[in-house]
């Protein structure tokens, strides 16, 4: 087995990554990033190599942002209400068409909008999702499917 440097190297910028499509900050991601991590260490001696390392770790993340979430309820971002003023990067982003993508990623259903940003932004695999949600691949690869085509629509019907 790899040294937790090693799997920190190779595996945080995925973490990261997911975790930043979940929570869209960057300073909480970071911070639930290194938990997972710090998470992962206490626990290593539990890893027994059935999934791989990155499925291990997401769902540490998962698990770490179910906390923080418990700690730090949910509320509106000012960049989201109507009439605030933008912030430099949504405005680059919008430019590039990504805010209404991601917007309309956010409207999906919990799961279907889980198995996206996993597939999409993490780059993961059917199989892995499947196995950091505790569903089957074929459910990741259906659910993942049925999403794209109503993301396909909801982007076809607002331009």
């Amino acid at each position: 087995m790899p040294s937790m440097d090693e799997i920190y190297r190779e595996h945080s910028k995925t973490i990261y990554r997911y975790l930043l499509s979940l929570t869209h900050d960057a300073d909480v991601s970071e911070e639930l990033t290194q938990e997972t991590f710090y998470q992962a260490v206490k626990s290593i001696d539990r890893y027994d190599e059935s999934c791989k390392m990155t499925t291990w770790l997401c769902a540490i993340a998962k698990n770490s942002l179910a906390v923080y979430r418990r700690k730090h309820p949910v509320t509106d971002e000012l960049s989201e209400l109507p009439g605030t003023a933008a912030s430099a990067e949504s405005e680059t982003l919008n430019a590039l068409g990504q805010v209404e993508l991601l917007r309309a990623l956010h409207a999906l259903a919990g799961d279907t909008r889980e198995v996206l940003y996993l597939r999409l932004l993490g780059g993961l695999s059917f199989r892995e999702i499947g196995d950091i949600l505790s569903r089957t691949e074929n459910w990741a690869r259906v659910t993942y499917y049925r999403g794209r085509e109503k993301l396909k629509g909801e982007l076809d019907s607002d331009g």
